[in-house]
């Protein structure tokens, strides 16, 4: 080694008390590595545990029962009550959710840099109740509306300023999904020490609760609250989810003094920035034969992740050009300019996952059909039950959710028993297999929703009817479907994101999961405006636009989203299933180092029931 070289070596490790003679830090065992600080050392007894987290899912309930009146229904009230043709509904309603989702990841980076958790969920909240608040008003003061269509499709349009208050609202609650969504699982999460058994435990269970009370205030809002919004009045059916979300700022606030509040460490997306501005500076250097700098991991950090050989131009960030880049502690004087090695491997995670993020992409977007055109199939079907009954189209969400609940009891409860007996072991779907069934699910779901578009279409021109007299049953399958493809491609998507990610880059892999979800509406509704642009050429009416479906194609459109997922599938088992985990736990030549954090055991898919290490379960899109 040179004289250069052992300076530098020097310097890096001075921080860590270890002289060239030890161990590399990459050579350290397991037991060498300084262990976390726990939560609850620096924290009283009465703060943390199941005392916190009583409010934190009190809060969580009332607050995604009000969201979720919202969401579920808002197709219905701006084709209803602001006479808006049904494609500039699609458009608002993606363009919508795909603000909220990147306003999610926006909310995670200044959580994790400036506010932290509580005051970002806070503010989130807020925001939120300004927008619920807002979208209530219009509601029920009708000069911020439209008047009321009886003549369709001849309908008066809503003015400029309406319009603005209306997207005021809606903008106010993408802010506020932007500070609650990233926040409000890893708040209750940071109520338990993870360090100890008991804390692990409780956990799991804190994740278990949380679920369950998301899927019964789901249920009510899909039921209750839409069906007083669809068939009583809007004003009520707007009120009830704003005083909820009042209510669960209030419970909220209640256990402020019980909390754990950990203070902002910085973000990582700061850091993988910083990696490409270092790259892109040293650029014209040669990384072989260089001295990278790599200290040891500090106090919160357990592993290191071996320097791989993919995407190598990113290992320029971490070579040290000259000894006085570091200072006497042994850190860079420029994080801008010199990175660590594992700021890299951090940054190498991120890009390996892509493939396959953007198979999800397509999947996504099929479930973003059946929340906005299927809505509006519903809307121009039979929906009656009887002489006095009419099924609520926000109802129907409730199917897609239905049929996922149900694969997942089957698949759990009766066919991995089933096969642990006859096969006397656990056996599994890899995730490679689930996201192909996914993919030809998202395909079918297309297929049968065209099939039974036309079928809708024909009976409505028959009769000269804007509602058809087909029956609301026959559109069950294809949100079934969706559901379906939501429950194989969507959440195992989500669980290879938890997996390929180091355990400091979970929250990150939950970003990168909404990220998609964003760019599948902004995709899906790209698509629409170019299928609508392309069809309204030589005089012919459009395959879509306008109020009435019954002079659009919109079968024609579904057969569309089924060649792009047919392309979809090609490309994921040609390219993108390559990126897949193999049996070592490896995608290419990603490699953890053993006794690090990560197992040393060889990845078993058919082993793997806690996804995420912590026992929480993957987000599950609704």
């Amino acid at each position: 080694m040179s004289k250069e070289s052992d300076m530098i070596l020097k310097k890096t490790l001075k921080m860590e008390n270890v002289n060239t003679n030890s161990p590399s830090v990459l050579e350290l065992e397991h037991d060498q590595i300084p262990s976390p600080p726990s939560p609850s050392a620096s924290s009283t007894t009465e703060t943390g545990g199941w005392r916190s987290v009583r409010y934190i899912i009190g809060n969580e309930s009332f607050e995604k029962l009000a969201s979720m009146s919202l969401i579920s229904n808002l197709t219905v009230y701006l084709l209803t009550e602001y006479n808006l043709s049904g494609i500039f509904v699609v458009n608002v309603v993606q363009l919508w959710n795909g603000s909220s989702n990147i306003a999610s990841i926006i909310g995670a980076f200044i959580s994790d840099t400036y506010l932290g958790r509580f005051r970002t969920l806070f503010y989130g909240s807020i925001a939120s109740l300004l927008g619920i608040l807002t979208i209530t008003l219009t509601a029920g003061i009708h000069q911020l509306r439209p008047l009321n269509c009886k003549d369709r499709p001849y309908c008066e349009k809503p003015k400029g300023w309406q319009l603005g208050v209306l997207f005021g609202g809606l903008g106010l609650l993408s802010i506020g999904a932007g500070g609650i969504r990233p926040c409000n699982i890893a708040f209750g999460a940071d109520q338990f020490d993870t360090n100890t058994e008991k804390g692990r435990g409780q956990l799991e269970s804190f994740f278990n609760w949380w679920y369950f009370t998301f899927t019964i205030a789901l249920v009510v809002a899909l039921t209750g609250v839409v069906y007083v919004q669809t068939n009583v009045s809007w004003t009520l059916g707007f009120a009830i989810p704003t005083l909820c979300l009042a209510f669960s700022i209030s419970i909220f606030l209640l256990g402020r003094n019980t909390y754990i509040c950990k203070k902002p460490r910085g973000s990582i997306f700061s850091d993988m920035a910083k990696v490409i501005v270092a790259a892109y500076r040293k650029r014209n250097l040669q990384a072989s034969g260089r001295t990278f700098y790599n200290p040891a991991p500090t106090f919160g950090e357990s592993y290191l992740l071996v320097q791989t050989d993919r995407f190598k131009f990113f290992d320029k960030a971490a070579i040290i050009v000259d000894p006085s880049e570091l200072n006497d502690q042994g850190m860079p004087r420029n994080a801008w300019r010199l990175c660590s090695l594992q700021q890299v491997e951090h940054l190498k995670c991120l890009l390996g996952i892509l493939p396959v993020w953007v198979t999800g992409i397509c999947g996504f977007i099929v479930m973003d059909q059946q929340n906005t055109f299927g809505v509006l199939q519903v809307i121009q079907s039979k929906r009656s039950i009887g002489p006095h009954f009419k099924i609520p189209p926000g109802w129907m969400n409730l199917i897609s959710m239905i049929a996922l609940s149900l694969w997942i009891y089957i698949y759990e409860c009766i066919y991995i028993p089933l096969a642990r007996k006859t096969r006397k072991r656990t056996t599994r779907l890899t995730i490679r297999q689930r996201i192909r069934i996914g993919i030809l699910l998202s395909i079918l779901c297309m297929l049968v929703a065209a099939v039974v578009e036309k079928k809708r279409r024909d009976l409505a021109l028959r009769f000269d009817s804007f509602i058809s007299p087909m029956s609301f049953v026959l559109l069950l399958p294809q949100f079934a479907l969706s559901g379906l493809n939501e429950a194989f491609a969507a959440v195992s998507i989500m669980e290879f994101f938890t997996l390929q990610m180091p355990e400091s880059m979970r929250t990150v892999a939950g970003a990168v999961f909404f990220l998609s979800l964003s760019i599948a509406n902004y995709t899906g509704s790209l698509i629409v405006n170019i299928v609508h642009k392309a069809t309204s050429q030589r005089g012919k009416k459009p395959w879509l636009g306008g109020h009435d479906l019954n002079q659009n194609r919109l079968d024609y459109y579904y057969y569309i989203i089924a060649a792009l997922g047919a392309l979809n599938f090609f490309y994921f088992n040609f390219f993108a299933s390559s990126y897949l985990m193999s049996s070592k736990g490896t995608t290419g030549t990603t490699e953890v180092q053993p006794g690090m954090g990560e197992s040393s055991e060889p990845y078993d898919e058919e082993k793997v029931l806690d996804i995420t290490g912590t026992g929480e379960r993957p987000p599950v899109r609704v």
